[in-house]
């Protein structure tokens, strides 16, 4: 059974994926803060509702959620860090991202709502920082996640929902080459309104039939590896 003994950290080529941990807070608080109009419009949120908290407090009680979710094998949330470390070392870090040079966190990949039996489906979402975007570094984050997702947890289909009008997701999953499955009409509450959102979905035999492909432009393994497009 996947669970608690899963490996908890994903390199990349130019990425490392890990989940956060207390000494991440202060890089964390500081991408959301700057960031905060650039993220705030595309998260879930009832109307008249407060923004969550993002304290220092709130931070480790997310921190713990995630790992109560690893330990039960119904999601696996990630930090995604850009950087020197992306190319070796250890990606689940003995301190502080700011001690190791060169190191940056760039945003959140997480895979949640990990259904089994019959299904075996799960939800793929993700966010980085402003100034990170366009880098690549989401579509590379997606295909470790992918990886992971189909060969370590044995999952046979992902989704990604994303609203139409947000372009710079909606390119991650065109680079990608994700299936679209049409538009789910007022899907999910974001910032106070019932948002419309297009549909992408990748399956298992989707990822074997794409995965050297995968590979060799995201992440640079195998013949023919070249240098990613830009997203």
């Amino acid at each position: 059974m996947i669970g608690a003994d899963t490996p908890t950290g994903l390199r990349g080529r130019r990425v490392v994926l890990r989940p956060l941990k207390e000494d991440d807070f202060e890089a964390w608080h500081e991408v959301r803060r700057r960031c905060s109009d650039w993220l705030l419009r595309w998260e879930p949120r009832p109307a008249a509702a407060p923004y969550p908290p993002e304290d220092h407090a709130s931070f480790l009680a997310r921190c713990s959620m995630r790992e109560r979710e690893r330990q039960l094998g119904t999601g696996y949330g990630f930090g995604i860090f850009t950087g020197a470390d992306a190319s070796g070392g250890d990606p689940d870090g003995d301190g502080p991202p700011g001690a190791r040079p060169g190191v940056r966190f760039a945003g959140e990949i997480n895979i949640s709502s990990i259904q089994r039996g019959p299904f075996q489906n799960a939800y793929v979402g993700y966010w980085i920082d402003e100034e990170q975007a366009g880098h690549g570094y989401v579509p590379e984050a997606c295909v470790l996640v992918f990886r992971f997702a189909f060969e370590e947890l044995g999952l046979h289909r992902l989704q990604i929902s994303i609203i139409p009008r947000n372009l710079p997701s909606r390119r991650v999953a065109e680079k990608l080459w994700l299936r679209g499955e049409g538009v789910a009409l007022r899907y999910l509450e974001i910032d106070g309104r019932w948002e419309d959102h297009m549909r992408y979905a990748i399956t298992a035999e989707e990822w074997r039939e794409r995965r050297e492909r995968y590979l060799s432009q995201w992440l640079g393994q195998g013949r023919g590896a070249r240098p990613p497009a830009s997203a």
